[in-house]
């Protein structure tokens, strides 16, 4: 029996690190001035070159390495070592369990980051609305 091992799919752990941030590809081609189609390429490619993972690790709000470095079962471990931590601190032997899942808190956190990403682009594009409008004058 042959063991063959999975190759490093850069491209299908972006598109997993897009998803666990809730993040569309028409979202993540806007934030590298692309379109979805090329996202939709890239995510099926299996190496891309170190100045575009660069520029895709900084839209997706990690680094290079947690790209290079991502699996599912590093990231189950990761929860699971939390939970192990928490439960194993002092706050447990008062009896305080963890009472939120941190995969919820996590994205919460996703969320709050992404709401003020939009919040500032719209002042953004506010700005230069007025601004060409001043130039228009």
């Amino acid at each position: 029996m042959s063991t063959l091992t999975k190759p490093n799919h850069i491209g299908r752990k972006i598109s997993r690190i897009r998803e666990l941030r809730d993040m569309k590809q028409e979202a993540l081609a806007q934030a590298l001035g692309t379109n979805q189609q090329a996202i939709s390429l890239m995510e099926n490619s299996e190496t891309i070159d170190d100045e575009k993972l660069a520029e895709v690790a900084r839209a997706l709000g990690v680094n290079v390495e947690a790209i290079k470095n991502f699996s599912e079962e590093n990231m189950i471990n990761f929860f699971n070592t939390f939970n192990e931590a928490v439960n194993n601190s002092h706050f447990a032997s008062n009896n305080n369990n963890c009472t939120f899942n941190p995969l919820d808190k996590l994205i919460e956190s996703v969320d709050e980051i992404k709401n003020l990403y939009e919040r500032l682009l719209k002042a953004e594009r506010e700005k230069v609305e007025y601004l060409e409008k001043l130039l228009n004058k």
